[in-house]
């Protein structure tokens, strides 16, 4: 499984950042490996140097070998919860798919 990371310009610490990214996704997604061709994270900071709530937006979007991508996001103010908690919605909704597939 391959993981492409993204960020917009308003991200600090980038390398840091993308190899703690990758290692978590490698980790809480790996039991999708079979299926998971890529993973593709965009990391956003919607309102740039201005803090706000629910300002760290979170998108990862999965491919599925003979499938459609799967897609989900969330937004949070710290950029690890929105990451953890996007993780956790990838795994649900990858959940779903493989075992439709798996019935197949």
């Amino acid at each position: 499984m391959q993981i492409q990371f993204n960020t917009d310009k308003n991200i600090e610490g980038e390398e840091r950042l993308e190899a703690f990214m990758t290692e978590k996704i490698k980790k809480s997604l790996d039991r999708f490996s079979e299926w998971v061709t890529r993973i593709e994270v965009h990391l956003s900071d919607q309102n740039a140097h201005k803090s706000g709530a629910d300002d760290m937006q979170c998108t990862l979007e999965a491919r599925v070998k003979g499938q459609q991508p799967i897609a989900v996001s969330s937004k949070s103010d710290i950029k690890e919860k929105a990451i953890n908690e996007a993780i956790s919605k990838m795994k649900a909704a990858l959940d779903t798919r493989v075992g439709k597939m798996k019935e197949k």
